[in-house]
C-alpha cells in the first residue's frame, strides 16, 4: 500500500491533544481514509475512556466507507481486553483493510499481538511510519513497559551566577528566593499535569511549605511524595492538608499521624540506596512518572546516580551573589526557550537505560 506521512503526522498531532489527561497509557491518534481523503479522526481523550481508533470509526459519517478505506494510527491497536474493548477486533469487525502502524505497543499484553490478530484477518498492514516520533511521543510509556520504573524528569530554577536559593533555617521562617517569573511559574504548573507525581525532599517541605499542585493550570493534580527519614516535617505543613494524595518516604510511621485515605507513610531503609527504593515502591503504586523539584541536595543524588530522563532548567537573570548551590547536570540541550527574563533548557539524558 502507498504511505502518507502526512496522514500519520496528523496521527501525532491528534495524539499529543491527549496529554496530560491519558497518563499512565499512551497518548495515541488515529485517522481513517478514503480516496485520499480524511473522513474520520479521533483520539485518546481520557484514561479509561474509548481508544483513538474507537473515536476515529464513530466519527465516520458513511460506515460503509470503511470497507474501503485506510486506517492510520500512532500506535498499535490493542488485542486484550482492559478498561475498553480490544481495537484490534473493532477493526476486524468494521471490514477495514488497511491499516498503516507508527510503533508496536511495548506493553507485554500487545506487543505484536495486534499486528497478528489482524493480519489473520486479512488485513494488510503496514508498520514503522515515523516511528522515532511516535515514541517520543510516549517516552514515558516506553520506559514504564521497557523497564518497568517511572520516568523521571527533574526541574529546578538558578540565578544568574548558580543559585537556587539564600541560605534559610527553619526557624527564621523566611519565605523562598523568587527566581522564576509569572509565565514559568505557571509553565511549571503545566509540567505538573503531564505527570503522576511530584518529589521533594524533607528541607524543602519544611522551609518552603509546598502546596504541590497544578493550581494554575488545567488539568490534574499529582501525588505529593516528600522524603521525611525523622518525621521532621510538621503536622500542619501544606502536603498534609489532605486535598490530594500524598506519600511519604518515612525511617518509621510516627505514631501520632491519624490515619487518613490521601495520606500513606511507606518506610524504607535509608541506608540502602533511596532513590532506587523510592523509585521502586513508586512503580509498585502505579505512579509512572514523577518530577523531581528540589532541594538541591535530592536532585543532586538523583543526577550523580544518573537516575534522570529529562530535566528542564530555568535560568533568570537574576544575581543572588551567595546561597545555596544550583545543582551540575550533563545532557543533551534539546531546547533552549525564554520566557520574559529566563531561559529555560531542556535536556535530555544521554542513553534511555534501566536504572534500578
Amino acid at each position: 500500500m502507498e504511505l502518507n506521512p502526512i496522514y500519520m503526522h496528523r496521527c501525532h498531532f491528534l495524539a499529543r491533544k491527549g496529554e496530560g489527561f491519558t497518563k499512565p497509557n499512551p497518548m495515541v491518534g488515529a485517522v481513517i481514509i478514503h480516496n485520499d481523503k480524511i473522513i474520520g479522526e479521533g483520539y485518546h481523550r481520557h484514561f479509561g475512556e474509548a481508544h483513538a481508533e474507537v473515536n476515529a470509526i464513530k466519527s465516520v459519517k458513511n460506515q460503509s466507507l470503511l470497507k474501503d478505506s485506510t486506517l492510520y494510527v500512532s500506535l498499535e491497536p490493542c488485542s486484550h481486553q482492559g478498561k475498553t474493548p480490544p481495537c484490534a477486533e473493532l477493526i476486524i469487525s468494521k471490514k477495514i483493510p488497511r491499516v498503516v502502524i507508527a510503533v508496536r505497543d511495548p506493553n507485554p499484553k500487545v506487543a505484536g499481538k495486534g499486528v497478528e490478530l489482524m493480519k489473520k484477518n486479512g488485513i494488510e498492514v503496514s508498520e514503522g511510519l515515523m516511528e522515532e516520533e511516535a515514541r517520543e511521543i510516549n517516552r514515558f510509556f516506553f520506559i514504564n513497559q521497557l523497564y518497568s520504573r517511572p520516568y523521571v524528569i527533574l526541574k529546578w530554577a538558578q540565578s544568574k551566577d548558580g543559585f537556587i536559593d539564600l541560605h534559610r533555617k527553619p526557624e527564621e521562617n523566611k519565605s523562598p528566593v523568587i527566581i522564576s517569573n509569572q509565565l514559568t511559574h505557571s509553565i511549571v504548573h503545566k509540567f505538573r499535569t503531564y505527570v503522576q507525581g511530584i518529589l521533594v525532599g524533607t528541607n524543602t517541605a519544611i522551609l518552603d511549605n509546598p502546596r504541590l499542585t497544578a493550581r494554575n493550570w488545567y488539568g490534574d493534580n499529582p501525588t505529593r511524595i516528600v522524603i521525611d527519614k525523622d518525621n521532621r516535617v510538621p503536622l500542619n505543613n501544606s502536603l498534609f492538608d489532605g486535598t490530594v494524595p500524598t506519600i511519604v518516604f518515612t525511617s518509621a510511621t510516627p505514631s501520632e499521624r491519624e490515619k487518613s485515605d490521601n495520606l500513606k507513610f511507606i518506610e524504607i531503609d535509608f541506608s540502602k540506596d533511596t532513590n532506587k527504593l523510592i523509585l521502586n515502591h513508586l512503580y509498585n503504586e502505579k505512579i509512572y512518572s514523577i518530577l523531581v523539584e528540589g532541594g538541591s541536595k535530592l536532585l543532586s543524588s538523583f543526577i550523580d546516580k544518573n537516575f534522570w530522563d529529562e530535566a528542564f532548567i530555568e535560568v533568570s537573570e537574576k544575581k543572588l551573589l551567595e546561597g545555596v548551590r544550583s545543582p551540575v547536570i550533563n545532557g543533551n540541550v534539546i531546547t533552549t526557550k525564554r520566557y520574559l527574563s529566563s531561559i529555560q533548557y531542556h535536556l535530555k539524558s544521554k542513553i534511555t537505560r534501566n536504572f534500578l
